[in-house]
This record gives structure tokens, C-alpha cells and sequence, in this order.
């Protein structure tokens, strides 16, 4: 078996793991405030594509909660993370782009972590093994 390299960039993946936690709590935040407080969020024409900003929130939300739960099992150390994380990560930057136009600076701060974590994982995210206990 060969044995794989670790190198001081691991700590890439723990950065990434957190920073899913974070841009998670973003979309929660987001979420919550699109859902209790439509009003709170400047409207263009009602709606963001198809959806009202309502819709929007339950989206933000439901991708919120799972980026929370991805990043945690990322900082592990557990490879589905990776792979999930990676696909996760880059529908969020794509959902980010669809709402940009009711909060701008919002969407372009988490599109900017998005694109931080998703080199992290793309580039040192076999290293990510490492973390695991017992590895």
C-alpha cells in the first residue's frame, strides 16, 4: 500500500470544512430573515426568477443546514464529505448568483468563500484522510 504524502496544506481541508460551516450559517441567517422578514430584502419586481423572496429563503435555509452538516463531517476527515462538499458548494455559488439582485453584497461575500473552499477541496482534498482518527 502506498502511503500517501501529508503536507503542511492539510490544514486546507479543516479551512474549508469551517468555512462550509460558516457560508452554512450565512445561508441561515439569510434564510430566516427571507422567511420572517420578506420586506427586509429590497424586490425587484416581487420576485428572483420564479420564486418570491419567501421561496428564496427556504432554499437558502435547506442549503444552509446541510452545508452545517458537510463541513462538520469534512473536518473529520470523511471522503463522502469531499465529494459532496465539492457539488454542494458549487449549487451554492449558483443559487448565490440567482439572488444576487435582491442583496448584492451578500451573495458576492459568499460566492468569494465559496470559490476559497472550493479550491481548498478540489486541490488538497486528498490529504483530507489524514484527519481521520486512527489514519
Amino acid at each position: 500500500m502506498v502511503e500517501e504524502r501529508v503536507t503542511a496544506w492539510v490544514g486546507w481541508i479543516w479551512f474549508a470544512g469551517m468555512m462550509m460551516i460558516v457560508n452554512g450559517v450565512f445561508n441561515v441567517i439569510y434564510g430566516l430573515t427571507a422567511i420572517f422578514n420578506d420586506e427586509f430584502f429590497v424586490r425587484v419586481a416581487g420576485q428572483v426568477l420564479m420564486f418570491d423572496v419567501t421561496g428564496w429563503g427556504w432554499v437558502h435555509l435547506i442549503v444552509g443546514v446541510v452545508l452545517i452538516v458537510v463541513g462538520g463531517a469534512l473536518t473529520v476527515g470523511k471522503t463522502w464529505a469531499r465529494m459532496v462538499g465539492i457539488v454542494l458548494v458549487a449549487l451554492n455559488a449558483i443559487a448565490q448568483m440567482w439572488s444576487i439582485s435582491v442583496y448584492p453584497w451578500w451573495s458576492l461575500l459568499v460566492i468569494a468563500i465559496d470559490a476559497l473552499v472550493l479550491y481548498a477541496m478540489i486541490v488538497h482534498g486528498r490529504e483530507a484522510r489524514s484527519l481521520q482518527p486512527g489514519m
